[in-house]
């Protein structure tokens, strides 16, 4: 008898809009997988039960989004460092005991993205500026200090909310708001925004990129528009700059390496691929 073909699927509320089913397809496609990857939608009312009873889904694994993350970590039995330092997995599978186990993956989508995009930016690694502090700030923190960087400047409007991610880290990290950036920038040797601020139908990143050295690498978690205006004022003024979008490419790695057996490559296809269902919907 074959094997019964391995379900995944992105999960969270809502989740019509996600491109994974677009990403894993491809992958399953290109490597002649027996398998499927879909869309659930979880009531947030329905989450906690939804996790904890994973096994009965159908599902092998999952990716989490918001805003099920911290919900799903609570649910694992056994949680990844990243996951444990970050109180949100984004990657769940049953391992062959039937357990629930997480992962948070996204800091690895990070690294994948810069590694791919500006190979070598971590040869020397110096100072990070990071712009905002909500989850994606914290998986990058998680990552920049991964790499060694020496400090990690966590700049919010909110400082409390740059100061929380600073508790949880500890050494070699500092929280500042918006006021102190022109001064940090200065010595910077990466700049990663985190905000939403640039992101199609949202307010413009307002910044002044003159006290930057033009060595820094400048890279934008949004991906849409692809080239944010970031992204642009950095170019312009010479500073190398790596988009959004291979974050999210990269993330879903490890993932479907775990479900389907197979570590997929982020191709120029699939990135391809992507941008045209990006423009489709644009």
């Amino acid at each position: 008898m074959s094997e019964t073909p391995k379900k995944a699927a992105i999960t969270g509320h809502p989740v019509a809009h996600s491109r994974s089913p677009l990403v894993h397809g491809y992958w399953l496609k290109k490597h002649g997988i027996d398998g499927d990857y879909g869309r659930v939608d979880v009531a947030p009312e329905e989450a906690q039960a939804f996790y904890r009873n994973f096994a009965a889904s159908g599902l092998t694994g999952a990716n989490v989004t918001v805003p099920h993350k911290e919900t799903a970590a609570v649910a694992c039995d056994r949680l990844d460092e990243a996951a444990r330092t970050m109180g949100a997995a984004n990657t769940i599978w049953l391992d062959e005991d039937g357990r629930l186990c997480g992962a948070n993956t996204d800091w690895e989508g990070f690294l994948g993205n810069l590694d791919q995009g500006a190979p070598g930016w971590d040869a020397r690694p110096g100072t990070a500026v990071v712009l905002g502090a909500g989850g994606a700030a914290r998986a990058i923190v998680f990552a920049l200090l991964a790499r060694k960087f020496t400090h990690v400047h966590i700049v919010n409007r909110t400082v409390e909310k740059a100061q929380k991610i600073v508790d949880e880290f500890g050494s070699g990290t500092s929280a500042h708001g918006w006021d102190n950036l022109g001064k940090l920038l200065g010595k910077a040797d990466l700049l990663v925004n985190t905000t939403a601020l640039g992101m199609t139908g949202k307010p413009l990143l307002e910044i002044d990129l003159s006290e930057l050295p033009k060595t820094a690498l400048v890279t934008d978690a949004v991906y849409v528009p692809l080239e944010t205006d970031l992204l642009k004022q950095a170019s312009a003024r010479g500073n190398p700059t790596v988009d959004g979008l291979g974050m999210l490419l990269h993330q879903a790695v490890p993932g479907f390496e775990r479900w389907f057996g197979v570590r997929p490559e982020v191709d120029d296809d699939l990135r391809a691929l992507v941008l045209k269902d990006l423009g489709a919907a644009s």
